[in-house]
């Protein structure tokens, strides 16, 4: 694969990673020590640098995957609060935000007005990413008898919350430190209006991102099919890995051209509804990632993920992070988006 098919050019970044992520370092702990560094984080997205803010995560996705999930969400988070107009939620120093959005059957957040004025919180939030790691979380929350949620912020080391991980048993992403977090009359800040969450351009926006950690992920496994076919000319599987690399090329070349494809859509429609795009992008490195890991296991065969702890982690971690996908809902979902658009949309 072309070094310039979605080239990770952010030296700085690259140098912090290794200096901020040293061997043992939990993501957690980078982050912390990344947000504490000073190092720039993506640009927003839709304000002409689009493709600059996926390198970074896929840079990030590349050195590891946990960091990634958590990394992606702090900056998420902060993208979020400037566009729904509570900037001076950004500017708290040090701190280190996630976005919890996930609406599970019988774990919902209640929002309601306590005793002293102040709007507060009760209920359960599943699949928080970062729970136990983060300072404060972006996450939504509903009145009674509405119809959409209201996104709110909370400063999580605070009396009335606690934090399970007892259900969180993944191999793959164990790393990530989610939890199901109880919150019991906890003081929060509203985002926004009702509703403007999930109704503001950047939801779809910075969903496309997501797949940016996806692809470095992905990127990382190419990488040791990369290495081992360059130094397997003259044995008996040498043909059976260029092949491979072959079929990695494809998946991974085709996927970055969506990517840079979608970006760019973006940057030149920052209020346009990015659904498709994003659905799009998400689907086909999702589909990438999962032919990656498929050709260059097969290709390899059980050696890096048993005798490479590196490998065999990353392996697992890319597996699930691509699950956050929802696979066949969302294939349907881009479907109906097309559908509704009109025309259909293939050109050359």
């Amino acid at each position: 694969m072309r070094r310039d098919e979605l080239p990770l050019q952010s030296p700085d970044l690259t140098a912090g990673l290794y200096h901020c992520c040293p061997p043992g370092t939990t993501p957690g702990e980078a982050l912390r020590r990344l947000v504490a560094a000073g190092l720039p984080l993506p640009p927003r997205p839709a304000g002409g640098a689009t493709l600059q803010r996926w390198r970074m995560l896929a840079q990030v996705g590349e050195h590891d995957l946990s960091l990634a999930k958590l990394y992606e969400g702090h900056a998420d988070a902060l993208a979020i609060v400037q566009e729904l107009a509570a900037p001076a939620l950004a500017a708290q120093a040090g701190a280190t935000w996630a976005v919890w959005a996930a609406e599970v059957p019988g774990a919902r957040v209640q929002l309601h007005q306590g005793a002293d004025g102040q709007l507060r919180i009760s209920g359960t939030k599943a699949w928080c990413s970062g729970a136990q790691e983060v300072s404060h979380a972006l996450l939504t929350a509903w009145r009674a008898h509405a119809q959409q949620p209201q996104l709110v912020a909370v400063e999580l080391r605070q009396p009335g919350i606690s934090m399970s991980c007892s259900e969180w048993m993944a191999v793959g992403m164990a790393a990530s430190a989610s939890a199901t977090v109880q919150f019991d009359a906890v003081p929060v800040t509203p985002v926004g209006a009702p509703g403007a969450y999930v109704n503001r351009p950047g939801f779809w926006q910075g969903g496309a991102g997501v797949a940016a950690c996806w692809w470095g992920g992905a990127r990382r496994i190419a990488r040791a099919l990369h290495t081992a076919a360059a130094t397997s000319d003259g044995r008996p599987g040498a043909p059976y890995q260029q092949a491979a690399l072959g079929q990695v090329d494809v998946a991974l070349a085709g996927s970055a051209a969506l990517l840079r494809e979608a970006a760019r859509w973006i940057d030149a429609h920052p209020e346009g509804d990015a659904r498709c795009q994003a659905l799009r992008v998400r689907q086909a490195v999702e589909a990438a990632a999962r032919h990656v890991l498929d050709e260059v296991t097969r290709a390899l065969g059980a050696t890096p993920l048993c005798r490479d702890s590196g490998f065999a982690r990353h392996a697992a971690d890319l597996a699930v992070f691509i699950r956050q996908s929802h696979g066949a809902r969302d294939d349907a979902a881009l479907g109906q988006a097309l559908l509704a658009a009109g025309e259909a949309p293939w050109a050359l």
